[in-house]
């Protein structure tokens, strides 16, 4: 329920698993027609201005639903989280479905459109990993990034192919480039 001091905020990357905010509820959820990739550049967080990393948005793919979580939080939060989300996300409304109860919630997600000044778009699996694979910024190596997500889903029982099939790519690039992990 959406009112003028509580809204409900779906997270479907490291808001699953890094939450560094107060919220009063949170849910596991999900949103229809979404699909995550590493499309967008982190000049802030996984990387710096001369060598951004990759991290998550989400693209319309009407067959697919993304996993993740849904925190009620104060109107006050956003504060924080516009900060947090600054490098080239923008705040959405989105209808949010709560798996244990199947509820229905307007909510908002925070997503990056293809005209962000930080957006790097697709290609293919390999160069993303080997990206993520050389990246490190303010809030930790791009490669952490990824490998805590991956676990955050799985311990949400997420099926995500890019976000595990990338995973993969980046453990056979750490084990070409350093003999392993």
């Amino acid at each position: 329920m959406m009112d003028d001091t509580n809204h409900w905020v779906f997270g479907y990357g490291s808001l699953i698993y890094k939450v560094d905010f107060p919220y009063l509820q949170r849910e596991v959820a999900s949103i229809r027609g979404w699909e995550r990739r590493f499309w967008q550049g982190s000049h802030d967080h996984r990387g710096t201005p001369e060598a951004p990393g990759r991290v998550l948005t989400i693209i319309p793919s009407p067959d697919r639903e993304c996993l993740g979580m849904a925190y009620l939080v104060e109107h006050e939060v956003f504060e924080h989280l516009d900060y947090r989300e600054k490098n080239g996300y923008e705040r959405r409304e989105i209808g949010i479905r709560m798996r244990d109860s199947g509820d229905q919630v307007e909510g908002l997600v925070y997503f990056a459109a293809r005209d962000n000044p930080a957006w790097m778009g697709p290609a293919p699996i390999a160069r993303i990993a080997r990206h993520i694979e050389r990246s490190h910024g303010p809030s930790g190596s791009n490669r952490d990034y990824l490998f805590d997500l991956a676990k955050a889903l799985r311990a949400l029982g997420a099926d995500d192919p890019h976000v595990f099939e990338l995973e993969r790519a980046l453990r056979i690039v750490l084990e070409q480039t350093s003999g392993g992990l």
